[in-house]
């Protein structure tokens, strides 16, 4: 079904990945299986695929990691098709438009699921992550991905409160066994990223 792939699944929820637009930005989708309810991570680009896909997967809300335009390209397609946006209101100035604002530590109820919503700023000043509470599923946009955090360098970035947020809401609030899966490419686990923040620190990026 237009290239979507269940990358992860219990008896609960299934989490479903498709990729997306020339950025190869990737698309996830939390769905309850009991109520066939879904929300959909970062609608990033492609908006007739992924309002075909939002359809297919009951998909009722957009959730937002950040306000780069990659990552919301297709947000106003679902917008108009009385999908809600949820957006951090830090990241507003980056948003045409969006419904309703996500809040540090708040649950986003999808059925029988819970999205637990962890603000994470450095990337952009409203950079945020979600969790699927009761599973090992962190989705980070572009706070982490293999090998390091995301650029701090662009407009509203700051390197220095990206590594604060890294160790004050990832490194104490996730053990290792943790399954990353980032805005771009591949998934990681944190236990993989955990010993090399000081080689990033280092680094500068």
């Amino acid at each position: 079904m237009n290239d979507v792939q269940v990358i992860w699944s219990d008896a609960a929820a299934t989490v479903h990945r498709l990729v997306v637009g020339p950025l190869a930005n990737n698309v996830y989708v939390v769905r309850c299986r009991r109520s066939g309810t879904s929300a959909l991570i970062d609608a990033a680009d492609d908006a007739a695929r992924l309002t075909r896909v939002a359809a297919d997967l009951g998909v009722r809300s957009v959730l937002t990691t950040h306000g780069h335009a990659d990552h919301v390209a297709a947000a106003p397609a679902l917008r108009a098709g009385g999908i809600p946006v949820w957006a951090h209101p830090d990241d507003a100035s980056l948003f045409d438009e969006f419904d309703r604002p996500l809040v540090d530590d708040s649950v986003l109820v999808v059925g029988d699921l819970r999205l637990r919503v962890l603000h994470t700023p450095g990337h952009t000043p409203g950079s945020t992550c979600f969790t699927l509470e009761g599973s090992p599923v962190l989705f980070t946009g572009d706070t982490l991905f293999p090998g390091g955090p995301g650029n701090a360098r662009g407009v509203g970035g700051d390197f220095a409160t990206l590594v604060h947020s890294l160790t004050e809401r990832i490194w104490r609030g996730f053990d290792d066994s943790t399954l990353v899966w980032p805005g771009h490419g591949a998934p990681t686990r944190l236990g993989r990223e955990r010993p090399h923040l000081d080689e990033w620190v280092a680094r500068g990026w």
